[in-house]
């Protein structure tokens, strides 16, 4: 996953639908977060993705824009302090607003990210606990 373009954008805006993997927010003016650690928990044990703040989250989709976490390296810091885990943020510049794109990454084979003792993952609109199966699954991946 290449860091987000313009390009990207606009297939998110002509109707790309949110998945385990693409999570939208309008977040106008801020956005929690916790939330959105909690969401890059959640992306992460789902292989990665991304969290894109500034679109609306119903179809159709437009941009909004964002004035969430301006300066994106404390939250950034603060992510890789929590998780251990290293997000990335981009800016897209668009003519209706600012977009913020968090680049997620997967996590390590074998390994489940958690925070606050919670190994989350999405289920549809929701975040959810995983289940007992799916974290023997990601552990087992790590035996030979």
């Amino acid at each position: 996953m290449g860091k987000a373009t313009l390009k990207d954008l606009e297939l998110w805006l002509s109707g790309s639908p949110e998945s385990e993997q693409l999570e939208f927010k309008e977040a106008k003016n801020q956005y929690d977060s916790e939330k959105l650690i909690r969401y890059c928990v959640a992306l992460s044990n789902e292989r990665g993705g991304r969290i894109v703040l500034g679109i609306s989250d119903k179809l159709p989709r437009k941009v909004v824009g964002t004035g969430a976490f301006a300066d994106h390296g404390p939250i950034r810091a603060r992510i890789l302090d929590k998780l251990h885990i290293r997000v990335d943020a981009t800016e897209l510049v668009h003519k209706d607003g600012r977009v913020l794109v968090f680049d997620v990454p997967s996590r390590p084979q074998g390994t489940p990210v958690s925070y606050d003792g919670q190994y989350l993952m999405r289920m549809g609109e929701q975040l959810q606990p995983m289940t007992a199966d799916q974290l023997k699954r990601i552990f087992d991946e790590g035996k030979p």
